[in-house]
């Protein structure tokens, strides 16, 4: 059978786990500040930081283990990334690692780890991802840029009063089927578009009286 095979999205919840950055440059800074903002413990192994890492590393908010890789020391992490600027030592990693069955990323070499990470926009909880599969960064980094102007704040207050929705939809009774029709009908392409033209209020409006309404027999 012919088909194209792509990957599968996921997010980890990476909060407590113990993560290993090896590399203490600019593109390991930037890996090691995502970690640490999902929470993720994080080891940098490097010889050498960037300025902002060793402030990190003073401070403790990261253990620095200051030497070069040493073989077989990715297998103590849950996630590992290798954001060396030597190829040769990325692969050494990243072989350790998938050895040992544990996540790795490379940043010189995308198809030598087991995961990529997507280009993203974060507005409270919600998180919208874009990945072009290691083929074009610099794409997802375009297509990222664009989703942050179209969903921001004001997208992510309307999704807080989606959740409060739902549960008043969840405790008025009926089945999970009942409700996720409910909500194909109810929620539209044309009310994401009002939300971002500044017609939140009439949106939740619309919304909250047809919740009000659910299950009532006329």
């Amino acid at each position: 059978m012919d088909m194209n095979k792509c990957g599968y999205p996921i997010t980890i919840q990476l909060e407590a786990q113990a993560c290993l950055v090896v590399g203490g440059g600019p593109v390991a800074e930037r890996k090691v500040t995502a970690l640490l903002q999902s929470g993720a413990r994080v080891t940098v192994c490097s010889p050498l930081l960037t300025p902002a890492l060793a402030k990190l590393a003073a401070a403790g908010a990261v253990i620095w283990r200051r030497e070069t890789y040493r073989a077989g020391a990715a297998k103590a992490y849950f996630l590992v990334v290798a954001a060396t600027d030597d190829d040769a030592v990325n692969q050494v990693v990243a072989q350790d690692a998938r050895q040992a069955g544990r996540l790795v990323n490379v940043v010189t070499s995308p198809q030598a780890g087991n995961f990529q990470v997507a280009a993203s926009v974060a507005s409270g909880d919600l998180l919208l991802t874009v990945s072009t599969g290691g083929k074009s960064p610099a794409l997802a980094r375009l297509i990222r840029q664009e989703l942050a102007e179209l969903y921001g704040a004001e997208m992510d207050a309307f999704l807080q009063f989606l959740e409060t929705q739902r549960l008043r939809l969840k405790e008025a009774g009926g089945s999970a089927r009942e409700r996720e029709l409910f909500w194909r009908q109810v929620l539209r392409p044309e009310d994401l578009t009002g939300v971002r033209a500044g017609r939140r209020e009439e949106i939740e409006g619309k919304i909250r009286d047809a919740v009000s309404r659910f299950g009532v027999k006329s």
